[in-house]
Protein backbone atom coordinates (compact mmCIF):
# COMPACT_ATOMS: atom_id res chain seq x y z
CA UNK A 1 0.00 0.00 0.00
CA UNK A 2 1.19 3.51 -0.79
CA UNK A 3 2.72 5.26 2.22
CA UNK A 4 1.97 8.89 3.04
CA UNK A 5 4.16 11.55 4.61
CA UNK A 6 2.54 14.77 5.79
CA UNK A 7 4.77 17.80 6.39
CA UNK A 8 3.40 20.60 8.58
CA UNK A 9 4.96 23.77 9.92
CA UNK A 10 4.77 25.67 13.17
CA UNK A 11 5.79 28.83 15.04
CA UNK A 12 6.42 31.04 11.97
CA UNK A 13 6.03 30.88 8.21
CA UNK A 14 8.93 30.68 5.71
CA UNK A 15 10.71 27.95 7.66
CA UNK A 16 11.39 25.98 4.48
CA UNK A 17 8.72 23.27 4.43
CA UNK A 18 8.96 23.17 0.65
CA UNK A 19 12.72 22.63 0.65
CA UNK A 20 12.47 20.07 3.41
CA UNK A 21 9.71 18.19 1.61
CA UNK A 22 11.67 18.26 -1.63
CA UNK A 23 14.79 17.01 0.16
CA UNK A 24 12.85 14.14 1.73
CA UNK A 25 11.48 13.23 -1.68
CA UNK A 26 14.96 13.19 -3.18
CA UNK A 27 16.39 11.02 -0.39
CA UNK A 28 13.57 8.48 -0.74
CA UNK A 29 14.02 8.36 -4.51
CA UNK A 30 17.71 7.67 -4.01
CA UNK A 31 16.71 4.81 -1.76
CA UNK A 32 14.75 3.26 -4.61
CA UNK A 33 11.26 4.66 -3.95
CA UNK A 34 8.80 6.04 -6.45
CA UNK A 35 7.67 9.34 -4.96
CA UNK A 36 4.92 11.84 -5.68
CA UNK A 37 4.95 15.39 -4.30
CA UNK A 38 1.99 17.60 -3.40
CA UNK A 39 1.36 21.03 -1.81
CA UNK A 40 -1.95 21.97 -0.18
CA UNK A 41 -2.28 25.72 0.31
CA UNK A 42 -4.78 27.24 2.78
CA UNK A 43 -5.50 30.52 0.99
CA UNK A 44 -8.89 30.99 -0.68
CA UNK A 45 -7.54 32.06 -4.07
CA UNK A 46 -8.26 29.34 -6.60
CA UNK A 47 -4.59 29.41 -7.63
CA UNK A 48 -1.62 31.79 -7.21
CA UNK A 49 -1.95 33.06 -10.79
CA UNK A 50 -3.73 36.28 -9.81
CA UNK A 51 -1.68 36.94 -6.67
CA UNK A 52 1.00 39.61 -6.40
CA UNK A 53 4.60 38.34 -6.34
CA UNK A 54 5.08 40.51 -3.26
CA UNK A 55 2.42 38.43 -1.50
CA UNK A 56 3.23 34.97 -2.73
CA UNK A 57 6.46 34.94 -4.71
CA UNK A 58 6.69 33.56 -8.22
CA UNK A 59 4.03 31.52 -9.94
CA UNK A 60 5.51 28.18 -10.99
CA UNK A 61 3.90 26.98 -14.23
CA UNK A 62 3.73 23.27 -15.04
CA UNK A 63 3.76 21.57 -18.44
CA UNK A 64 -0.01 21.08 -18.27
CA UNK A 65 -0.56 24.82 -17.78
CA UNK A 66 -1.26 24.78 -14.06
CA UNK A 67 -0.25 27.93 -12.18
CA UNK A 68 1.14 26.63 -8.90
CA UNK A 69 3.01 27.51 -5.74
CA UNK A 70 6.75 28.22 -5.96
CA UNK A 71 7.47 25.20 -3.75
CA UNK A 72 6.68 23.01 -6.74
CA UNK A 73 9.80 24.48 -8.29
CA UNK A 74 11.77 23.00 -5.40
CA UNK A 75 10.01 19.67 -5.94
CA UNK A 76 11.01 19.68 -9.59
CA UNK A 77 14.61 20.70 -8.94
CA UNK A 78 15.18 18.07 -6.24
CA UNK A 79 13.08 15.09 -7.38
CA UNK A 80 11.94 13.21 -10.46
CA UNK A 81 8.31 13.30 -9.35
CA UNK A 82 6.07 14.21 -12.31
CA UNK A 83 4.10 17.31 -11.44
CA UNK A 84 0.58 17.98 -12.69
CA UNK A 85 -2.37 20.08 -11.53
CA UNK A 86 -3.02 17.36 -8.91
CA UNK A 87 0.22 18.38 -7.19
CA UNK A 88 -1.16 21.69 -5.90
CA UNK A 89 -4.55 22.46 -4.39
CA UNK A 90 -5.82 25.52 -2.54
CA UNK A 91 -8.75 26.11 -0.21
CA UNK A 92 -10.35 27.95 -3.11
CA UNK A 93 -10.12 24.91 -5.38
CA UNK A 94 -11.41 22.58 -2.67
CA UNK A 95 -14.42 24.73 -1.82
CA UNK A 96 -15.15 25.45 -5.49
CA UNK A 97 -15.26 21.72 -6.23
CA UNK A 98 -17.56 21.03 -3.28
CA UNK A 99 -19.89 23.90 -4.20
CA UNK A 100 -20.07 22.72 -7.82
CA UNK A 101 -21.02 19.25 -6.59
CA UNK A 102 -23.70 20.73 -4.36
CA UNK A 103 -25.12 22.67 -7.32
CA UNK A 104 -25.28 19.46 -9.34
CA UNK A 105 -27.16 17.69 -6.55
CA UNK A 106 -24.37 15.26 -5.74
CA UNK A 107 -25.05 15.44 -2.02
CA UNK A 108 -28.74 14.61 -2.42
CA UNK A 109 -30.06 17.42 -0.24
CA UNK A 110 -27.66 16.94 2.65
CA UNK A 111 -26.38 19.92 4.60
CA UNK A 112 -22.90 20.59 3.18
CA UNK A 113 -20.37 21.07 5.99
CA UNK A 114 -16.64 21.35 6.57
CA UNK A 115 -16.79 17.88 8.12
CA UNK A 116 -17.26 15.60 6.29
CA UNK A 117 -17.65 17.24 2.87
CA UNK A 118 -14.66 19.61 2.75
CA UNK A 119 -12.37 17.16 4.55
CA UNK A 120 -13.52 14.34 2.25
CA UNK A 121 -12.63 16.48 -0.76
CA UNK A 122 -9.18 17.15 0.68
CA UNK A 123 -8.63 13.46 1.35
CA UNK A 124 -9.70 12.62 -2.19
CA UNK A 125 -7.09 14.91 -3.76
CA UNK A 126 -4.40 13.32 -1.58
CA UNK A 127 -5.57 9.85 -2.56
CA UNK A 128 -5.39 10.78 -6.27
CA UNK A 129 -1.60 10.48 -6.17
CA UNK A 130 -1.60 7.10 -4.39
CA UNK A 131 -1.63 4.94 -7.52
CA UNK A 132 -0.38 1.35 -7.62
CA UNK A 133 3.04 2.36 -8.96
CA UNK A 134 3.73 4.92 -6.21
CA UNK A 135 5.57 3.99 -3.03
CA UNK A 136 5.34 7.27 -1.10
CA UNK A 137 3.20 10.41 -1.42
CA UNK A 138 4.64 13.47 0.31
CA UNK A 139 2.00 16.13 1.06
CA UNK A 140 3.09 19.50 2.36
CA UNK A 141 0.47 21.53 4.24
CA UNK A 142 0.95 25.24 3.64
CA UNK A 143 0.67 27.85 6.36
CA UNK A 144 1.35 27.42 10.05
CA UNK A 145 -0.31 25.28 12.71
CA UNK A 146 -2.66 27.60 14.56
CA UNK A 147 -3.81 29.45 11.44
CA UNK A 148 -7.57 29.23 11.11
CA UNK A 149 -7.23 28.68 7.35
CA UNK A 150 -5.21 25.48 7.84
CA UNK A 151 -7.68 23.73 10.14
CA UNK A 152 -9.66 21.82 7.46
CA UNK A 153 -6.43 20.47 5.97
CA UNK A 154 -5.06 19.40 9.33
CA UNK A 155 -8.37 17.74 10.21
CA UNK A 156 -8.32 15.95 6.86
CA UNK A 157 -4.84 14.52 7.34
CA UNK A 158 -5.81 13.47 10.88
CA UNK A 159 -8.72 11.52 9.43
CA UNK A 160 -6.56 10.15 6.64
CA UNK A 161 -4.56 7.97 9.01
CA UNK A 162 -7.81 6.41 10.23
CA UNK A 163 -8.81 5.66 6.63
CA UNK A 164 -5.56 4.04 5.45
CA UNK A 165 -4.05 2.93 8.77
CA UNK A 166 -1.57 4.80 10.94
CA UNK A 167 1.16 2.37 9.86
CA UNK A 168 0.87 3.89 6.39
CA UNK A 169 1.15 7.51 7.53
CA UNK A 170 3.99 9.58 8.92
CA UNK A 171 3.62 13.09 10.33
CA UNK A 172 6.66 15.35 10.13
CA UNK A 173 6.47 18.74 11.83
CA UNK A 174 8.91 21.51 10.93
CA UNK A 175 9.37 24.03 13.69
CA UNK A 176 11.64 26.80 14.92
CA UNK A 177 14.10 26.71 17.80
CA UNK A 178 15.08 30.38 18.07
CA UNK A 179 18.30 31.70 19.57
CA UNK A 180 17.91 34.61 21.99
CA UNK A 181 21.09 36.65 21.79
CA UNK A 182 20.42 38.49 25.06
CA UNK A 183 20.04 35.22 26.95
CA UNK A 184 22.73 33.46 24.93
CA UNK A 185 20.67 30.30 24.50
CA UNK A 186 18.24 28.41 22.33
CA UNK A 187 14.59 28.36 23.33
CA UNK A 188 12.50 25.20 22.93
CA UNK A 189 9.21 26.61 24.22
CA UNK A 190 7.91 27.78 20.78
CA UNK A 191 8.36 24.23 19.50
CA UNK A 192 6.58 22.81 22.52
CA UNK A 193 3.63 25.15 21.97
CA UNK A 194 3.47 24.39 18.25
CA UNK A 195 3.41 20.64 18.82
CA UNK A 196 0.86 21.18 21.61
CA UNK A 197 -1.47 22.89 19.11
CA UNK A 198 -1.00 20.05 16.66
CA UNK A 199 -1.79 17.46 19.33
CA UNK A 200 -4.95 19.35 20.31
CA UNK A 201 -6.11 18.86 16.73
CA UNK A 202 -5.45 15.15 17.15
CA UNK A 203 -2.13 14.79 15.33
CA UNK A 204 0.89 13.46 17.17
CA UNK A 205 3.99 14.22 15.07
CA UNK A 206 6.29 11.27 14.51
CA UNK A 207 9.34 13.36 13.61
CA UNK A 208 10.29 16.92 14.49
CA UNK A 209 12.63 18.86 12.21
CA UNK A 210 13.96 21.87 14.09
CA UNK A 211 15.12 24.93 12.16
CA UNK A 212 17.82 26.75 14.07
CA UNK A 213 20.70 29.20 13.71
CA UNK A 214 22.85 27.28 16.22
CA UNK A 215 23.44 23.60 16.87
CA UNK A 216 20.95 22.05 19.27
CA UNK A 217 22.54 20.39 22.29
CA UNK A 218 21.57 16.90 23.36
CA UNK A 219 20.05 18.42 26.49
CA UNK A 220 17.72 20.60 24.43
CA UNK A 221 16.87 17.69 22.14
CA UNK A 222 15.97 15.61 25.20
CA UNK A 223 13.74 18.41 26.46
CA UNK A 224 11.98 18.70 23.09
CA UNK A 225 11.56 14.93 22.90
CA UNK A 226 10.09 14.75 26.40
CA UNK A 227 7.62 17.59 26.09
CA UNK A 228 6.62 16.76 22.51
CA UNK A 229 6.25 13.01 23.07
CA UNK A 230 8.73 11.80 20.44
CA UNK A 231 11.92 9.70 20.74
CA UNK A 232 15.09 11.76 20.91
CA UNK A 233 16.32 10.27 17.61
CA UNK A 234 13.20 11.77 15.99
CA UNK A 235 14.29 15.31 16.92
CA UNK A 236 16.22 16.30 13.79
CA UNK A 237 18.33 19.44 13.66
CA UNK A 238 18.13 21.53 10.48
CA UNK A 239 20.64 24.30 10.91
CA UNK A 240 20.70 27.34 8.61
CA UNK A 241 22.92 26.69 5.59
CA UNK A 242 25.88 28.94 4.89
CA UNK A 243 26.15 28.56 1.13
CA UNK A 244 23.15 27.03 -0.56
CA UNK A 245 19.82 25.27 -0.24
CA UNK A 246 21.46 22.28 -1.90
CA UNK A 247 23.18 21.51 1.39
CA UNK A 248 19.83 20.69 3.02
CA UNK A 249 19.55 17.03 1.89
CA UNK A 250 23.07 16.28 3.10
CA UNK A 251 22.32 17.83 6.48
CA UNK A 252 19.21 15.67 6.84
CA UNK A 253 21.21 12.57 5.91
CA UNK A 254 23.89 13.43 8.46
CA UNK A 255 21.18 13.56 11.13
CA UNK A 256 19.69 10.22 10.05
CA UNK A 257 16.31 11.41 8.72
CA UNK A 258 16.19 9.04 5.75
CA UNK A 259 16.93 6.03 7.93
CA UNK A 260 14.29 7.10 10.43
CA UNK A 261 11.61 7.44 7.73
CA UNK A 262 12.47 4.08 6.22
CA UNK A 263 12.29 2.46 9.65
CA UNK A 264 9.03 4.09 10.76
CA UNK A 265 7.19 3.40 7.50
CA UNK A 266 8.78 -0.08 7.16
CA UNK A 267 9.93 0.66 3.62
CA UNK A 268 12.01 -1.71 1.56
CA UNK A 269 14.86 0.61 0.67
CA UNK A 270 18.17 0.39 -1.14
CA UNK A 271 21.45 1.90 0.08
CA UNK A 272 21.62 5.66 -0.13
CA UNK A 273 24.23 7.03 -2.55
CA UNK A 274 24.98 10.76 -2.28
CA UNK A 275 28.51 11.12 -3.69
CA UNK A 276 27.34 13.08 -6.72
CA UNK A 277 25.36 15.45 -4.51
CA UNK A 278 28.36 15.95 -2.23
CA UNK A 279 30.39 16.78 -5.34
CA UNK A 280 27.73 19.32 -6.34
CA UNK A 281 27.98 21.05 -2.96
CA UNK A 282 31.79 20.90 -3.15
CA UNK A 283 31.69 22.75 -6.46
CA UNK A 284 29.40 25.35 -4.90
CA UNK A 285 31.80 25.87 -2.02
CA UNK A 286 34.94 25.83 -4.16
CA UNK A 287 34.29 27.64 -7.46
CA UNK A 288 37.08 28.00 -10.00
CA UNK A 289 35.91 31.50 -10.97
CA UNK A 290 33.18 34.06 -10.35
CA UNK A 291 30.64 35.61 -12.71
CA UNK A 292 28.62 38.75 -12.00
CA UNK A 293 25.08 38.81 -13.42
CA UNK A 294 22.69 41.74 -13.07
CA UNK A 295 19.02 40.75 -12.83
CA UNK A 296 17.02 43.87 -13.67
CA UNK A 297 13.35 43.56 -12.78
CA UNK A 298 10.44 45.30 -11.14
CA UNK A 299 10.42 42.84 -8.21
CA UNK A 300 14.19 42.64 -7.83
CA UNK A 301 14.23 43.30 -4.08
CA UNK A 302 11.86 40.37 -3.44
CA UNK A 303 13.93 37.19 -3.84
CA UNK A 304 10.99 34.78 -4.12
CA UNK A 305 9.48 36.71 -7.03
CA UNK A 306 12.26 35.41 -9.32
CA UNK A 307 13.07 32.25 -7.40
CA UNK A 308 13.40 29.93 -10.39
CA UNK A 309 15.64 32.39 -12.23
CA UNK A 310 18.04 32.65 -9.31
CA UNK A 311 18.11 28.87 -8.91
CA UNK A 312 18.72 28.44 -12.65
CA UNK A 313 21.68 30.79 -12.43
CA UNK A 314 23.03 28.73 -9.53
CA UNK A 315 22.62 25.57 -11.62
CA UNK A 316 24.53 27.19 -14.50
CA UNK A 317 27.27 28.14 -12.09
CA UNK A 318 27.52 24.62 -10.69
CA UNK A 319 27.75 23.17 -14.21
CA UNK A 320 30.56 25.57 -15.11
CA UNK A 321 32.41 25.43 -11.76
CA UNK A 322 31.57 29.07 -11.14
CA UNK A 323 29.92 31.04 -8.39
CA UNK A 324 27.28 33.38 -9.74
CA UNK A 325 27.18 36.71 -7.95
CA UNK A 326 23.76 38.19 -8.62
CA UNK A 327 23.06 41.89 -8.55
CA UNK A 328 19.36 42.47 -7.91
CA UNK A 329 18.57 45.81 -9.51
CA UNK A 330 15.21 47.55 -9.60
CA UNK A 331 14.25 48.60 -13.12
CA UNK A 332 12.82 51.81 -11.63
CA UNK A 333 16.30 52.58 -10.29
CA UNK A 334 17.61 52.33 -13.86
CA UNK A 335 15.00 54.91 -14.89
CA UNK A 336 16.14 57.19 -12.11
CA UNK A 337 19.94 56.78 -12.18
CA UNK A 338 20.66 55.38 -15.64
CA UNK A 339 22.13 52.01 -16.71
CA UNK A 340 25.66 53.34 -17.01
CA UNK A 341 25.85 53.99 -13.28
CA UNK A 342 24.15 50.80 -12.04
CA UNK A 343 25.27 48.16 -14.55
CA UNK A 344 28.98 48.85 -14.86
CA UNK A 345 31.21 45.85 -14.17
CA UNK A 346 28.66 43.08 -14.72
CA UNK A 347 29.58 40.15 -16.95
CA UNK A 348 26.00 39.66 -18.13
CA UNK A 349 22.50 41.09 -17.80
CA UNK A 350 19.21 39.27 -17.43
CA UNK A 351 15.80 40.94 -17.73
CA UNK A 352 13.01 38.66 -16.41
CA UNK A 353 9.24 38.71 -16.81
CA UNK A 354 6.55 40.60 -14.99
CA UNK A 355 3.27 42.40 -15.41
CA UNK A 356 2.28 46.05 -15.41
CA UNK A 357 3.83 49.25 -16.75
CA UNK A 358 5.94 50.14 -13.71
CA UNK A 359 9.65 49.96 -14.50
CA UNK A 360 9.22 49.14 -18.18
CA UNK A 361 11.36 52.02 -19.47
CA UNK A 362 14.11 50.95 -17.09
CA UNK A 363 14.08 47.49 -18.64
CA UNK A 364 14.20 48.97 -22.16
CA UNK A 365 17.12 51.23 -21.21
CA UNK A 366 18.92 48.25 -19.67
CA UNK A 367 18.56 46.24 -22.86
CA UNK A 368 19.75 49.16 -25.00
CA UNK A 369 22.81 49.50 -22.77
CA UNK A 370 23.62 45.78 -23.12
CA UNK A 371 23.13 45.88 -26.89
CA UNK A 372 25.23 48.99 -27.49
CA UNK A 373 28.07 47.84 -25.22
CA UNK A 374 28.28 44.21 -26.33
CA UNK A 375 27.34 42.87 -22.88
CA UNK A 376 25.85 39.34 -22.88
CA UNK A 377 22.10 39.69 -22.47
CA UNK A 378 19.23 37.29 -21.86
CA UNK A 379 15.57 38.35 -21.87
CA UNK A 380 12.76 36.18 -20.53
CA UNK A 381 9.05 36.73 -21.36
CA UNK A 382 8.54 40.46 -20.75
CA UNK A 383 12.32 40.71 -21.09
CA UNK A 384 11.99 39.56 -24.71
CA UNK A 385 9.15 41.99 -25.32
CA UNK A 386 11.24 44.85 -23.97
CA UNK A 387 14.12 43.77 -26.21
CA UNK A 388 11.77 44.04 -29.19
CA UNK A 389 10.67 47.52 -28.05
CA UNK A 390 14.31 48.65 -27.74
CA UNK A 391 15.17 47.32 -31.20
CA UNK A 392 12.08 48.90 -32.73
CA UNK A 393 12.78 52.33 -31.29
CA UNK A 394 16.55 52.51 -31.51
CA UNK A 395 17.50 50.36 -34.50
CA UNK A 396 14.50 50.02 -36.81
CA UNK A 397 13.55 53.65 -36.18
CA UNK A 398 9.92 53.18 -35.18
CA UNK A 399 9.45 56.22 -32.98
CA UNK A 400 7.06 55.65 -30.09
CA UNK A 401 7.06 51.86 -30.52
CA UNK A 402 5.66 50.09 -27.50
CA UNK A 403 3.56 47.19 -26.28
CA UNK A 404 -0.19 47.53 -26.64
CA UNK A 405 -0.38 46.26 -23.07
CA UNK A 406 1.20 49.45 -21.74
CA UNK A 407 0.26 51.99 -24.42
CA UNK A 408 -2.93 51.16 -26.33
CA UNK A 409 -2.42 54.29 -28.45
CA UNK A 410 1.16 53.61 -29.54
CA UNK A 411 1.73 54.28 -33.27
CA UNK A 412 3.74 51.04 -33.47
CA UNK A 413 2.33 48.21 -31.32
CA UNK A 414 5.26 45.87 -31.89
CA UNK A 415 3.92 43.74 -29.03
CA UNK A 416 0.23 42.90 -29.31
CA UNK A 417 -2.43 40.82 -27.64
CA UNK A 418 -2.61 37.21 -28.76
CA UNK A 419 -5.64 36.55 -30.98
CA UNK A 420 -6.82 33.82 -28.65
CA UNK A 421 -6.90 36.31 -25.77
CA UNK A 422 -9.13 38.96 -27.34
CA UNK A 423 -12.44 37.64 -26.03
CA UNK A 424 -11.21 36.55 -22.61
CA UNK A 425 -12.59 38.45 -19.62
CA UNK A 426 -11.65 36.16 -16.70
CA UNK A 427 -8.17 36.69 -15.29
CA UNK A 428 -7.44 33.43 -13.48
CA UNK A 429 -5.84 30.62 -15.49
CA UNK A 430 -6.63 32.15 -18.88
CA UNK A 431 -3.23 33.17 -20.23
CA UNK A 432 -1.26 31.14 -22.75
CA UNK A 433 -0.01 28.61 -20.24
CA UNK A 434 2.08 25.46 -20.10
CA UNK A 435 4.46 23.72 -22.47
CA UNK A 436 4.41 24.71 -26.14
CA UNK A 437 6.83 23.65 -28.90
CA UNK A 438 9.18 25.74 -31.01
CA UNK A 439 11.50 24.92 -33.91
CA UNK A 440 14.96 26.50 -33.81
CA UNK A 441 16.99 27.78 -36.76
CA UNK A 442 19.96 25.40 -37.16
CA UNK A 443 22.33 28.36 -37.59
CA UNK A 444 21.13 30.20 -34.48
CA UNK A 445 22.77 30.72 -31.12
CA UNK A 446 19.61 29.26 -29.59
CA UNK A 447 20.11 25.95 -31.40
CA UNK A 448 23.74 25.88 -30.30
CA UNK A 449 22.67 26.40 -26.68
CA UNK A 450 20.04 23.67 -26.78
CA UNK A 451 21.98 21.22 -28.93
CA UNK A 452 18.75 20.35 -30.76
CA UNK A 453 16.18 21.97 -33.03
CA UNK A 454 12.86 20.88 -31.56
CA UNK A 455 12.18 22.25 -28.08
CA UNK A 456 9.26 22.56 -25.70
CA UNK A 457 9.15 25.19 -22.97
CA UNK A 458 6.60 26.63 -20.56
CA UNK A 459 4.75 29.87 -21.19
CA UNK A 460 2.74 32.36 -19.18
CA UNK A 461 1.71 35.42 -21.15
CA UNK A 462 -1.07 37.22 -23.04
CA UNK A 463 1.02 39.41 -25.34
CA UNK A 464 3.33 38.37 -28.15
CA UNK A 465 5.43 39.85 -30.95
CA UNK A 466 3.22 41.51 -33.58
CA UNK A 467 3.78 39.62 -36.84
CA UNK A 468 2.85 42.72 -38.87
CA UNK A 469 6.35 44.01 -38.09
CA UNK A 470 8.32 40.86 -38.89
CA UNK A 471 9.83 42.08 -42.16
CA UNK A 472 10.84 45.47 -40.75
CA UNK A 473 12.86 43.77 -38.01
CA UNK A 474 14.60 41.16 -40.15
CA UNK A 475 16.51 43.64 -42.33
CA UNK A 476 18.30 45.56 -39.49
CA UNK A 477 19.46 42.29 -37.93
CA UNK A 478 17.03 40.89 -35.37
CA UNK A 479 16.80 37.15 -36.02
CA UNK A 480 13.63 35.25 -35.16
CA UNK A 481 15.41 32.04 -34.34
CA UNK A 482 12.60 29.96 -32.83
CA UNK A 483 9.06 30.25 -34.20
CA UNK A 484 6.22 27.96 -33.25
CA UNK A 485 5.89 24.98 -35.61
CA UNK A 486 3.18 26.75 -37.64
CA UNK A 487 5.29 29.94 -37.81
CA UNK A 488 2.47 31.97 -36.22
CA UNK A 489 4.29 32.89 -32.99
CA UNK A 490 7.86 34.05 -32.46
CA UNK A 491 9.30 32.33 -29.41
CA UNK A 492 12.96 33.44 -29.52
CA UNK A 493 14.91 36.39 -30.87
CA UNK A 494 18.62 37.07 -31.09
CA UNK A 495 21.06 39.56 -32.60
CA UNK A 496 23.59 37.53 -34.64
CA UNK A 497 26.22 40.31 -34.73
CA UNK A 498 26.12 40.72 -30.94
CA UNK A 499 28.50 38.59 -28.80
CA UNK A 500 25.48 37.12 -27.01
CA UNK A 501 22.00 38.62 -27.09
CA UNK A 502 19.16 36.12 -26.72
CA UNK A 503 15.54 36.56 -25.71
CA UNK A 504 12.76 34.04 -25.25
CA UNK A 505 9.01 34.41 -24.79
CA UNK A 506 8.86 31.34 -22.60
CA UNK A 507 10.08 30.63 -19.07
CA UNK A 508 13.04 28.26 -18.83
Amino acid sequence: MTKHIFVTGGVVSSLGKGLTSASIGMLLERRGMTVRMQKLDPYINVDPGTMSPYQHGEVFVLDDGSETDLDLGHYERFTNSPLTRDANYTTGQIYLSVIEKERRGVFLGKTVQVIPHITNEIKSVIQKLATDDVDVVITEIGGTVGDIESLPFLEAIRQFALDVGKENCLYIHLTLVPYLKAAGELKTKPTQHSVGQLRQIGIQPDILICRTEHSISREDREKIALFCNVPIEAVIEEKDKEFSIYEVPLSLVDHGLDKLIVKQLQLEASTLEMDDWRDLVHRLRNPEHHVRIAVVGKYAEHIDAYKSIYESLDHAGIHNHARIKIGRIQSEAIERDGPEQLLEGYDGILVPGGFGERGIEGKVDTIRYARENGIPFFGICLGMQCAVIDFARNVVGLEGAHSAEFDPNTPHPVIGLLDEQRNITQKGGTMRLGAHPATLDPASHSAACYGKLEISERHRHRYEFNNDYREQFASPGLAFAGPSPDQSLLETTEIPVHPCSLSVQFHL
